[in-house]
Parts: C-alpha cells; structure tokens; sequence
C-alpha cells in the first residue's frame, strides 16, 4: 500500500513570511545568540533564516566558524516539534557541502543526532537520515557512523520506518557496509534485506540488494548470506521487471557465489537460465555481472556442463561495444571450454 509523502509543512501557528532575514540585514553571531534565546518565537524565526542562509557554502563555512553547531546541538533536543524541524532542516542542508560534511563530523553531530532516530516527528526523522546519508559518503562520516554504534538500530528501523526514510537508511548503510559488516551482521541485517528483496517498492528492492552486495564483498558476509538462503531470493529478481534490481541482484549474486556453498546454491536456485536471459539481452544494465556470475558457475562441472550449449551467447558479447564485458566474456569462454 503506498505511504503519504512526509510534509515538510510547518505547523498553522509559524508564519514563516515573519522570518527575520538574514542576507545582509541581520549578521550571523546575532543569529546565533537568537538561537540560545529562551524566547521560543524567537528561536523559530532564527533557525528560519539560518535554514536561507545555509544554501550558500560560504555562509556554511562561517557559522560554522562561529559555532553554530554547538548551538544546533542543543536544539536537537528542544521540546518544539518546530525548532527540531528546522534544527535538523538545517544540519541536511549544510550536509550539502563538502565544507558542511567536513564540519559536521567533527563536531560529533553524527552522536547527536542519534536521539532523533525516535521522533514522533516523520520529518524530523526524515531530516536526520538524509543527514546521515549525505556524511556516509565521506569515509571520515561512514565511520563516524559506525563508531556511534548506529548500525544495529538503523537495520531495526529498517522493519518499522516509512518507505522514504527506508530508502535513505539503505543508502547510509551502503557505505558503512563497505567498511566493516560484523555490527550489521550480528543485528541480523541479511535477514531484514531479505525481506526487503519483496517489497513493493522498486527503490527498496534495489537499494536492499545493493546493500547485500556490500555485505557480501566481505568473507563473513559471503557465509551469512548462504546460511540465511538469501541467494535464491537474488536469483529471482533477476527477473524482475525493474533494469536497477536486476543489476543490483546479479551483482549481489556475483559477490555471493564466490564461495563453494555459494555456487552450490545457486545451481540449486537454477540461476543459469536468468543470467543466460541477461547476459542475451544486448541492452541489459546487468549484462556485466551476469557473465562473470556464470563463468563462477562454469568452474562446477555441472555448470560446465550447462554452458557449454550456449558459448554463442558469449561469443557474441564479444563484438559488445564495451571492453569491460569484451574481457569477462573472453575469461568466461575459457572457464567453460577448460578441460580436465
């Protein structure tokens, strides 16, 4: 059932046409002593400007230098649903920046922010995800990420949150999966994206399988997503309607079938006949992983077996336009043609 996009619309009492400006008529250091004001109308109308102000990265750059952050900080936990509205408004916009990005993680408001992950308030909630999806992608933020000890209960949230605040957890963790899974595995993360594998949303499935092909770029990775039989679920959607999922999905697989048990799944899966469909399929996104998952399987003599039928598949990427798929067909005919 699809969900309501969360509003950003501020309550009926905040006129936000009130807003003191702030380009030009009103310096920054005032602004920041408005925002410790005990007046609350008065700390709303502040964090509106700053909210303007922030879109330029030279003004990021110095409220940054004037310490705004610290005040920022301590508004996260104000008791108006408004100020933590526009707090956390705030802090996603400046994580526009490479120089916000930088900031932010220094000034610890990764920690901060954490206390926000229960917030009656869907766009407060919202607001901290795209916070901690735009510093993910800076090493230093994945892991400031992971040294928070967020992992466990991003992948919790992911069985509870809306759909929009999913898909920004599966970015987050995309990046923090790259650097370390142990955390992510012991809160049963392969489990929970599993699920998401069939979830109506094309995004979600996409963006779940891409998280598992982090996860099983990693040994320890690569074991738990054979254990929780999440291969078989990959093999589906290699059918899926969707050229992101398929892409995703094949690549998921390609990382998960290094293994022996990995392999051995997927020729139980009967994952042949789909990534034979893609590899065909001259336009396909997922063309790419699907030769170098079938030339894993060809290293089974039952895989051998299987392909040896259909080297013209190969043979025709290549002439493909590109070398990359040139190359893994080349490697893929000499895997299926070895002989004992």
């Amino acid at each position: 059932m699809a969900q309501p996009r969360i509003s950003a619309y501020l309550p009926p009492d905040i006129d936000p046409t009130k807003a003191a400006l702030a380009f030009g008529r009103r310096a920054l250091p005032k602004l920041n002593e408005e925002l410790q004001s005990p007046e609350l109308l008065t700390q709303q109308r502040a964090l509106m400007a700053l909210c303007d102000l922030v879109h330029d990265p030279e003004k990021v750059y110095q409220a940054i230098a004037l310490g705004f952050l610290d005040s920022l900080k301590t508004l996260l936990v104000h008791q108006d649903q408004t100020v933590r509205q526009k707090t956390t408004e705030v802090l996603s916009i400046m994580a526009l920046h490479s120089i916000g990005r930088e900031g932010l993680i220094r000034s610890g408001v990764i920690s901060a922010l954490a206390g926000l992950l229960d917030d009656p308030v869907d766009i407060c909630r919202k607001n901290t995800h795209q916070t901690f999806d735009m510093l993910a992608k800076l090493p230093e933020g994945a892991g400031g990420v992971l040294q928070a000890d967020l992992i466990p209960p991003l992948v919790l949230k992911l069985k509870t949150e809306l759909d929009e605040i999913q898909e920004l957890i599966l970015d987050t963790l995309s990046n923090c999966l790259r650097v370390e899974v142990s955390k992510a595995l012991a809160a049963g993360a392969v489990t929970v994206l599993k699920e998401k594998l069939s979830h109506p949303s094309t995004a979600i499935r996409s963006k779940a399988a891409w998280v598992l092909l982090e996860i099983s770029s990693h040994a320890e990775g690569k074991i738990a997503v054979c254990e929780e039989e999440v291969i078989p679920e990959l093999v589906r959607l290699l059918e899926d309607t969707q050229p992101e999922v398929q892409v995703n999905s094949a690549g998921a697989l390609m990382f998960a079938i290094v293994t022996p048990q990995g392999r051995s799944s997927a020729m139980g899966a009967e994952a042949i006949p789909p990534l034979l469909a893609l590899v065909a399929e001259e336009t396909s996104k997922a063309r790419l992983n699907a030769i170098k998952s079938l030339t894993l399987l060809a290293e089974l003599p039952e895989g051998r077996k299987a392909l040896l039928d259909h080297r013209a598949t190969f043979q025709r990427c290549l002439e493909d336009p590109s070398e990359a798929v040139q190359r893994a067909a080349e490697i893929a005919l000499d895997v299926i043609d070895w002989k004992p």
